[in-house]
């Protein structure tokens, strides 16, 4: 937007707020944001989404603007080359275990710089909905969690609940809160059948069981009972263990948890429950050995560390457009895999020292990515729990892959379906070739050209499709990017900040 335009908006906000006799602190008290934000945008020093204009527009019960209804798209204009620096924005994973971890403490929780991103904003919905006040306490997204004395888990937000994966969380904190109760079917991404059982069965050493019907998990605890022996999770899962992590927090006990993911949301999930007072041994292993209270009620601040698989994306966003662009702040722990594969294939790079995250634990770097051809890799590129290549990383060699020399074969092997719309890579002039609901064989390099797609329901394919357009000749229209701000925080404004030419529109009426 142009600042005149931007002035006009703003002019337009204040006299609407000032019309219905609203300050800005109630204003911002109302969209969830801070009073200096609302200041900026009421003169015209900060760009407004559409989707914020409505929001405001709601608030005020008075329509600013016509933007047009339905779904939020993104326009295109490639070939794209990138320069500059960018942060990586805090993980979005740990946020959202974060949130629901929040449960565990009945006194004030602040969270530092959490990604507000739609899935965030949904469980924010949720929390509010139990009767917890959630507030943002300013420009820099610090969260501030205050829990009523007893949640009301009847007046559940089903619909919120519903559009996200992450309430399936709240098992292991409300088991210890009420003996029975419901929440919805999780919703999120589209990445096929995902049993809810490898929860179920870490969270009955706890007294939980779980009948699925109606639409709803209905949850019966039965009181005094506790796991006598080690909790073996059946598969090494992020959220799974997470579960297992949050109900053991308020036992009042030793509990031993085996083939624990180690991965970077398990461990941003234990330094704050730490924080909480929470005993909890073998961090970043296998094994948690995890010593309860059985109540806790602590004013707490913690800092989640910045997401691994936005720095992913942003490398990936280098790589295909052939720029050189810093990106600070990269949790290299959880990189170091995919970048010695991406060395392998002949990706050169330069790495700074390290530094401490904000969590004071966490390490990280900063990397300067440079140009030069890739090849293929040697073997096939599959994912494998931490230490191995991230789950969540996968998708990104498809569109790597695209631009190197040769033939590369990707197995995701956990997700029955997230290949097959790494196949829509061939509309922009991929050569992606389906074997199986698993397997995908890539020939590159690609001549890219853009093309009209409909944003696959599985957020990382959904982004590598985006990032393909940026290095495609023409104009290409992604359609339907609900599910990008769904895992990632103002997306297309920050890859525009680099010089990228993204263009947010909603059908006009």
């Amino acid at each position: 937007m142009t600042s005149e335009y931007l002035s006009q908006i703003g002019t337009l906000i204040r006299s609407a707020r000032q019309h219905r006799g609203w300050t800005q602190q109630q204003l911002a008290d109302a969209l969830s944001t801070s009073q200096s934000a609302i200041n900026r945008i009421e003169r015209g020093h900060q760009n407004v989404s559409l989707e914020m204009l409505a929001r405001i527009g709601e608030a005020l019960d008075e329509q600013l603007v016509s933007i047009g209804g339905g779904p939020v798209h993104l326009r295109v204009t490639g070939p794209t080359t990138l320069s500059g620096s960018i942060d990586v924005k805090t993980s979005k994973n740990a946020g959202v275990a974060l949130l629901c971890a929040s449960l565990l403490n009945r006194g004030r929780t602040t969270l530092r710089r959490v990604a507000r991103i739609e899935e965030v904003n949904r469980l924010l919905e949720v929390l509010q909905s139990l009767g917890v006040q959630t507030r943002w306490l300013n420009d820099d997204n610090d969260l501030e969690i205050v829990p009523p004395a007893e949640l009301d888990l009847r007046a559940i937000d089903g619909t919120a609940a519903r559009r996200t994966r992450s309430v399936i969380m709240f098992l292991g904190p409300l088991l210890h809160r009420s003996s029975e109760f419901q929440l919805p079917y999780a919703g999120g991404c589209d990445l096929g059948t995902r049993t809810v059982e490898p929860h179920l069965a870490a969270l009955r050493p706890f007294g939980l069981e779980v009948k699925a019907t109606d639409g709803s998990y209905h949850a019966e605890v039965t009181a005094g009972v506790a796991p006598v022996r080690p909790i073996v999770l059946t598969e090494r899962g992020d959220t799974v263990t997470e579960n297992a992590l949050m109900a053991a927090a308020l036992y009042d006990g030793v509990t031993v948890i085996r083939n624990a993911s180690p991965n970077y949301m398990v461990q941003d999930l234990c330094f704050y429950l730490t924080e909480l007072g929470v005993g909890i041994e073998g961090i970043g292993t296998t094994t948690l050995t995890v010593t309860g209270r059985s109540h806790i009620d602590v004013d707490v601040e913690y800092a989640p560390s910045e997401d691994p698989i936005e720095a992913m994306s942003l490398l990936a966003a280098a790589i295909v457009t052939g720029s050189e662009i810093t990106i600070r702040r990269v949790p290299i722990e959880f990189l170091e895999i995919e970048l010695a594969l991406l060395e392998e294939m002949g990706f050169r790079y330069e790495r700074s020292a390290e530094y401490v995250a904000a969590n004071g634990r966490t390490r990280l770097v900063d990397l300067t990515t440079h140009v030069g051809p890739l090849h293929s890799p040697i073997d096939k590129i599959h994912p494998m729990p931490f230490p191995g290549l991230n789950i969540d990383n996968l998708p990104f060699f498809a569109v790597i892959a695209a631009v190197a020399q040769g033939q590369t074969l990707l197995h995701d092997w956990v997700y029955e379906n997230r290949a097959i719309y790494l196949t829509e890579l061939t509309k922009l002039g991929g050569r992606v070739t389906l074997l199986d609901p698993h397997r995908v064989m890539i020939d590159g390099p690609t001549h890219w050209s853009g093309a009209e797609i409909v944003c696959p329901p599985a957020l990382r394919p959904a982004v590598v499709i985006l990032l393909a357009m940026l290095a495609s000749k023409g104009t290409s229209v992604l359609r339907s990017v609900y599910v990008i701000n769904r895992g990632y925080e103002d997306l297309a404004e920050r890859l525009n900040e680099l010089g990228a030419r993204i263009e947010t529109f909603h059908e006009k009426a």
